[in-house]
């Protein structure tokens, strides 16, 4: 897409979040609490339960059958089989094919439920999917204007320190940042390199996913819980559970690049003198200190809400969402067009991610209200199998590794304040989970951040990284491949070991 096309579609977006809060100002005393992805999401959480919300509406949850995942199951299938099945079609129609299982599920969906699921389908668009798509597209963004000169080669010891870079900073900017940061560079210092793959799979293991277990900067599970009440620096607590699964994946990724960059004699092209690092449009990181300061600000201040189509949401949320797309025509606006094409950047990755993840929002809506049903609804038989420490860790997993893993760590948050301090005011609770039965609320919290790394839509970053490599010319591993050949093979054992160690 060009930048003049890119630029109205821009316009547009503004002119749609300055106009759509028309509505009338809430100034509830209840604070609104909100999830990103370092966030991508944003899960209202006010004292008035989001099914029932200012409607008195019944929960949904407790209604709905479970076949009413279908439509999600299909979005995942699709997306599974068709780019291996009829990859020329999938290729020039999956916008048309995401639109076609959002309807599936909107449909039905808006004809028995009427107002209440047109409510439900307004929530998801404009409180989770506009806020992580605009988050995306700023990082996205920004980190295109970010050039890395200089003569590097993908060695496994410098592949190893380009992947533990990202994994540490993952904790600081959100894993969405440092993957989008990252993952040029590293391709373009192995673009010598014949087995690719599993190096960018690695790099979604580590800089996409655990690395950003440390803050709550780093996932939106962990800013979902700073909100409730869990202090900044508790999640540091998690550090031997992030050590032990990110050496053993390392170990892992540096014996297997060992072995192909000596069965493949990748010795680099002679291409000249050697030429130092240097980075070059420095002035984006800028903007990229801005991106975390808003995310941070909006789970800080609390100014009110908008009701805006019937959703409420915080003011904060809308400030942070103008704040990224102003930091982004800042980035397009100073970065010249010659350094992003130097960079090899292009617009089809975000638009891919914006087409296939309104169909993923929506049809996952029937899903994430039998998950927040809890011992309610037709997930209870899971819910109520959940009691120590290694099920949290599982279950929270295997969950986030494909729903959105924030609202999943609420629920077993509030499952796990729930069955040890019932009736007791959250302001209370919290503090003694932190301390009583930390061991619980790090099985959340190291569940919920680890295994997004289970599936190319379990976290934010994942599928973008994928999309930047495919364009790269890297034959990624399809949805299923990616399960069986990696996740399966590397991360489970990897999690068996971390929940046989510590839960």
């Amino acid at each position: 897409m060009k930048l003049d096309r890119l630029a109205l579609l821009i316009i547009l977006l503004v002119l749609f979040i300055s106009l759509a809060p028309a509505a009338a100002k809430d100034h509830s005393d209840k604070k609104t609490h909100n999830t990103i992805e370092a966030g991508e999401h944003s899960e209202t959480a006010s004292s008035e339960t989001h099914d029932q919300g200012a409607h008195g509406h019944v929960n949904l949850g407790e209604t709905l059958p479970l076949y009413s995942c279908i439509p999600f199951a299909c979005m995942l299938l699709s997306i599974a089989l068709l780019p291996l099945i009829a990859g020329n079609i999938w290729h020039h129609h999956f916008g048309k094919i995401s639109a076609f299982w959002a309807a599936c599920l909107a449909l039905p969906f808006l004809y028995a439920y009427k107002g209440i699921a047109l409510h439900e389908i307004f929530h998801i668009i404009l409180a989770d999917y506009v806020p992580f798509i605009i988050l995306l597209w700023a990082l996205f963004t920004i980190s295109g204007g970010i050039l890395l000169k200089g003569t590097l080669r993908g060695t496994p010891i410098i592949n190893m320190i380009i992947i533990l870079i990202g994994t540490i900073l993952a904790s600081w900017m959100g894993t969405t940042g440092a993957a989008m940061l990252m993952i040029r560079p590293f391709l373009r210092a192995n673009a010598h390199r014949k087995n690719k793959a599993f190096m960018v799979v690695f790099f979604i293991f580590l800089v996409a996913n655990i690395g950003g277990a440390l803050t709550p900067l780093g996932d939106p599970p962990l800013f979902l819980g700073f909100l409730h009440g869990v202090s900044f620096f508790w999640t540091f607590k998690i550090l031997p559970h992030m050590l032990v699964a990110s050496i053993i994946l390392l170990v892992i990724y540096f014996a297997l690049d060992t072995y192909h960059y000596k069965k493949e004699g990748a010795k680099a092209p002679d291409d000249g003198e050697k030429k130092p690092l240097r980075l070059v449009g420095t002035y984006n990181f800028i903007f990229l200190g801005g991106v975390v300061v808003s995310v941070l600000m909006s789970g800080i201040l609390d100014l009110g809400t908008i009701s805006t189509l019937g959703v409420h949401r915080a003011v904060q949320d809308w400030l942070r969402d103008g704040l990224l797309i102003v930091f982004g025509i800042a980035s397009l606006w100073v970065t010249p067009r010659t350094l992003r094409e130097e960079n090899e950047f292009s617009w089809f990755p975000i638009i891919e991610v914006a087409y296939l993840f309104i169909g993923i929002f929506i049809t996952m809506i029937p899903c994430l209200l039998l998950l927040k049903a809890g011992p309610n609804g037709a997930f209870a038989f899971l819910i109520n199998a959940v009691k120590e420490p290694v099920h949290y860790f599982f279950v929270t997993g295997m969950l986030s590794a494909f729903l959105d893993n924030a609202p999943t760590y609420l629920t077993f948050f509030n499952t796990a304040l729930g069955s040890f301090y019932s009736g007791m005011a959250e302001t209370s609770s919290v503090p003694l989970l932190m301390t009583e039965n930390a061991i619980y609320l790090k099985a959340i919290s190291a569940g919920a951040v680890f295994f997004g790394a289970c599936s190319y839509i379990g976290n934010a970053p994942n599928f973008m990284v994928r999309s930047i490599a495919a364009e790269a010319g890297i034959e990624m591993p399809s949805f299923f491949g990616y399960i069986l050949k990696y996740s399966l093979v590397f991360l489970i054992p990897t999690f068996i070991i971390v929940g046989f160690i510590f839960f």
